[in-house]
């Protein structure tokens, strides 16, 4: 029997950070004028946003001159938070990072230059530094091989060029929140999971805290047995406005009994806290419910992290008053899972939000 520890799999890098001169392109800019981008190169471009990671630049450049030529080059689009200056890319990378909010052990940076990438390493000794020369060899790191790529993963960067988009109208915006709100044209969709989709779903169940009703966490494999299940519903919520994506921001495990539907599971996006993204599933919800003339039942488990969630069911009308209907669902693993108990009723629709829903009230056990 060896003795040798299991290897380790590399952390993921989330957002590579491109130099331009002798790196992304061949030849130096203020020299040469025509660079030229290799096709290899454009190949691992196009390659790593497929896979859902994130690429910036940081030049020793004109900004306007480099950002002309990449887009002449036709791969401006894809990059995000641009670092084009004189200063010192140990301070443009640290930029790049706080604003997207990443631990520096995501963060790439591929340059020619030794000392460049050694000014890095040592202000910023978690970002993982590459040669130039190791450009076209990148797609076969693990590094740049996430586990799983979902359809939220091929759409990251133009859900982080929107969100970038969203933030800056807002901070220029002069009405009140919910007049920006209104100004957004909020598209919600509510449809049920496709196994395309049960990784995103997991995700959600695994990652969101502050907005997930139990902390439990749903595996691929069971959320597989469940969207098989008549009895049960395993719903996903997309969110768009007219800046872009919002990618799935919610999920809804639901399980239908005669007389009565048991909310197993509801978890939010924490991004889209501000857009009441949980108040408008809990009334949707609710409505169904109401169509299907059954009571709401959902499991809420307090953790330290969830109470804005529970906030959120307080305020939806759901409480622990005793039903008849209770009998009905079975009692939820676990002593600190409370059962909170929704009488049937019907709720106005959302005012600021357009609401694209699956109909519930014909599927599920008779």
């Amino acid at each position: 029997m060896s003795d040798t520890a299991p290897a380790v799999p590399p952390v993921t890098v989330k957002c590579l950070v491109w130099d331009l001169d002798n790196t992304l392109w061949q030849g130096t800019l203020l020299e040469d004028g025509n660079v030229v981008l290799p096709e290899a190169i454009r190949e691992v471009i196009a390659a790593l946003d497929a896979r859902g990671i994130l690429q910036s630049v940081c030049s020793r450049n004109d900004h306007d001159l480099a950002w002309s030529r990449l887009e002449a080059l036709g791969v401006a689009d894809y990059f995000v938070l641009p670092e084009i200056g004189w200063g010192r890319k140990s301070d443009a990378v640290g930029r790049i990072t706080e604003q997207l909010n990443f631990a520096p052990g995501t963060i790439a940076f591929i340059d020619d230059q030794p000392a460049e990438r050694a000014e890095v390493a040592y202000h910023l000794p978690d970002v993982r530094c590459y040669p130039a020369e190791d450009a076209t060899a990148l797609l076969g790191l693990p590094e740049f091989s996430p586990g799983s790529v979902t359809a939220d993963s091929r759409q990251r960067r133009k859900m982080y060029q929107a969100g970038f988009r969203r933030t800056d109208e807002q901070s220029r915006f002069t009405g009140s929140h919910e007049d920006f709100l209104r100004s957004l044209d909020m598209e919600m969709r509510i449809e049920r999971a496709t196994e395309d989709e049960l990784t995103r779903v997991e995700e959600l169940t695994l990652r969101t805290s502050q907005m997930n009703a139990t902390g439990v966490h749903y595996p691929d494999g069971v959320l597989r047995a469940l969207l098989a299940d008549p009895g049960h519903e395993v719903l996903v919520t997309t969110l768009t406005d007219r800046f872009g994506p919002h990618g799935a921001v919610g999920v809804v495990l639901l399980q239908k009994h005669p007389a009565a539907w048991h909310l197993k599971l509801l978890a939010t996006s924490c991004r889209v806290v501000a857009f009441g993204a949980g108040t408008i599933i809990l009334n949707w919800l609710a409505d169904e419910a109401a169509r299907a003339g059954v009571h709401l039942l959902a499991d809420f488990r307090a953790t330290d992290r969830n109470r804005m969630m529970e906030i959120a069911y307080r305020f939806g009308g759901f409480d622990e008053q005793p039903c008849d209907c209770r009998g009905q669902v079975p009692v939820s693993s676990g002593e600190d899972v409370q059962l909170l108990h929704l009488a049937a009723e019907r709720r106005d629709a959302p005012t600021m939000t357009k609401l694209i829903a699956c109909e519930l009230t014909s599927g599920g056990p008779e």
